[in-house]
This record gives structure tokens, C-alpha cells and sequence, in this order.
């Protein structure tokens, strides 16, 4: 069956790395990276970056334009391809979409979103006719052969294929285990293509995601107190201004309780929260203390109100007024010393 969700949470609980290194290997069981196909979403990323789209190009001083295919064609022709190679049997095919809320999922999506819904055998529920530049991409991409014939008709040629025939509808049957109309070029998607997303809920230029939008993907929470997730990062320590300080763990264990005694005054603090892998090195230094994560409290947490922060350094509120006053020295030493003593 395949897998349709979106894994969602605070920066740096290791929600890519849950995808890269458990759930396509060892629940997609895919090995080959032909069938893992990668895509991040933004703000300019559009319906043609994900299903196709004409690009121009010069050619001997003329003007052309070529059929560009987006990743979700590319994944769903891979994915056809490994049924035609294996009908009983097809190796599975992964579209990866990190940060799908920061581009606009309606809009990107656009008629492939009623694909979306899908038949206990894996296969969508409804299907989306496509332009003939689109189906004939696909079939490029599975390896088909065709040449134009009279009457807008074509002479399809699937691989193994060697005779040749005249009328294109001999071919339809080559494509019954695609769920594919040539003729009507209507297009399902398969059970042997998944698709994984990621999402950081703490975003704050994301897009509004609408109910039935949401409501076609499963969803997954990846919560900050992961154990196994800890494990991972138990060698890694903080170092400041050359001096070792403390374990990464226990400092990030200190920091999130800190943040969430302050339930009342921060808003949406589930997404306030970070994670083991929010600064992603073996050995962490004051230069990734104050530039990533200083900023993120700065920034993000304590934005509105510095009085949890004055409180905690114990400074007058005229001396904590601007982030370069946050990352002295001797403010960066006391931030991460006085997190550590901080009782949740």
C-alpha cells in the first residue's frame, strides 16, 4: 500500500531524516535512487515546476520551446515504468516534498489534487485528464516509441515491442495495468508511488492549507521528546569560546522546558520548541549558539515580550533592547549556563 503523509513539527525534530533513513528503506523498501524523487515547495514554486511546463531555448539563433516535465510527473512516469518492468509485483516510487507549506499547495497542486483520494487497492478514486503534451511526456519517460499518424492519431511502441502495427488502439491493452487512457489522456495514480512532505508548524510565511486539502493525507506529529531521536545526538556537546560546556541533549531538554514555563505570554509555543537536530553538528560552538539559535529565541519565541529573557540573564530591560546586546560574550555564557540551572 502506499504511503500518503505529511510529517509535521517543530525545526529540528529529524522529520527528513525520518523519511531518508527509516521510512523509504525500510517501509517503501526502496534502494535504487532512480524511484526517489525530491522536491522542495516556496514561494514562487508553481503547477509548472510540478507537473511540467514549456521552457524556451535558443537553437542556431532561433527561438524554441521544449516540455520541461515538473517531479510529480517525473515520480508518476518512474512509477509506471516499474509496473510495465513488473506488473505482479512493481518496485515502489517516492515524490519527497519538504516544506509543503511554504508554497501555495492549492494553487501547485492544482488538478492533481483529486488523485489524491485513494481505493483500498492503492490506485486513485477519480482520475484528471491531461493535455496531449503531457500524456506524450509520460510515455517518453516509460520508454514508449510513437510516431504522429492521420487524424491526430499516434503509432505507440511500448518497450519490448519490435512488429509494427498501424492503428494505436492495438496498444491500448499495453496499458490496462496503468489505468491509462490514451485516447480519453486520462491519467490515476498508482499504488506503487507514494508521497511523503514535511512541514515546520513554526513557520511564519506558510500558506493557508484548506480542509480538503488536508483531509486527503495522513499525518504524522514528530514529537521533540524522542528518545531515539536523543540517542542520536548523545556525543554531541556544546562548546563556548573554547570551553566544553555541556551535552547538546541536556541543553535542548532545559531550553524547551524554559520556553513552555512561559505557556501564558507565547503564543502557539508547540511550534516554539526546537528539536535535537535544529543545529545539526557533532560539535556545537558559540558561533551556532547566538547566529542560529539565539536568533530563533530572539526572533521567534520571545519576539513580542523580553521580559523571560531579562528575567532569566537578570539584566535591566534597557540593556536587553537589540540582538547584538543578546550575543555578547558574556550574555551568550550566561544564557546557556542559566538554561542549564533552569528547573522545569
Amino acid at each position: 500500500m502506499p504511503i500518503q503523509k505529511i510529517l509535521f513539527g517543530s525545526p529540528g525534530t529529524g522529520k527528513s531524516h525520518r523519511i531518508v533513513k527509516s521510512i523509504i528503506p525500510s517501509h517503501l523498501r526502496i534502494t535504487n535512487n532512480s524511484n526517489i524523487i525530491k522536491t522542495v515547495f516556496h514561494p514562487e514554486y508553481t503547477y509548472g515546476d510540478f507537473v511540467g511546463k514549456l521552457v524556451p531555448f535558443t537553437k542556431a539563433g532561433r527561438v524554441e520551446y521544449k516540455f520541461h516535465p515538473g517531479h510529480f510527473l517525473i515520480a508518476l512516469s518512474q512509477a509506471y515504468k516499474n509496473i510495465l518492468d513488473n506488473v505482479e509485483d512493481p518496485d515502489n516510487v517516492v515524490l519527497v516534498i519538504d516544506e509543503i507549506n511554504r508554497g501555495n499547495s492549492a494553487a501547485i497542486f492544482g488538478t492533481v489534487f483529486q488523485l489524491l483520494d485513494r481505493e483500498p487497492n492503492g490506485w486513485s478514486s477519480y482520475f484528471i485528464n491531461v493535455t496531449e503534451l503531457e500524456i506524450l511526456t509520460i510515455l517518453e519517460l516509460i520508454g514508449v516509441k510513437f510516431k504522429a499518424l492521420a487524424d491526430n492519431k499516434y503509432e505507440y511502441k511500448f518497450p519490448g515491442e519490435t512488429h509494427e502495427v498501424q492503428d494505436y488502439l492495438v496498444f491500448q491493452n499495453r496499458v490496462e495495468c496503468l489505468n491509462m487512457d490514451l485516447k480519453q489522456k486520462r491519467i490515476f495514480i498508482p499504488p506503487n508511488l507514494s508521497l511523503l512532505a514535511t512541514m515546520n508548524t513554526s513557520d511564519n510565511s506558510i500558506y493557508f492549507m484548506d480542509n480538503a486539502f488536508k483531509r486527503r493525507w495522513d499525518w504524522e506529529f514528530v514529537n521533540i521528546e524522542d528518545d531515539n531521536q536523543r540517542s542520536v545526538v548523545a556525543s554531541r556537546r556544546i562548546n563556548l569560546y573554547g570551553q566544553d560546556s555541556c551535552a547538546w541533549n541536556d541543553f535542548v531538554d532545559k531550553l524547551n522546558g524554559f520556553i513552555r514555563s512561559h505557556y501564558k505570554t507565547v503564543r502557539k509555543i508547540e511550534d516554539k520548541q526546537i528539536g535535537y537536530f535544529f543545529i545539526n553538528e557533532q560539535e556545537i560552538n558559540h558561533e551556532h549558539i547566538k547566529n542560529k539559535l539565539m536568533f530563533f529565541v530572539w526572533d521567534s519565541v520571545f519576539n513580542t515580550n523580553r521580559k523571560p529573557l531579562t528575567d532569566l540573564l537578570e539584566m535591566n530591560e534597557r540593556d536587553l533592547v537589540t540582538f547584538g546586546q543578546f550575543t555578547q560574550q558574556d550574555v551568550v555564557n550566561t544564557f546557556v549556563h542559566k538554561i542549564l540551572q533552569f528547573n522545569v
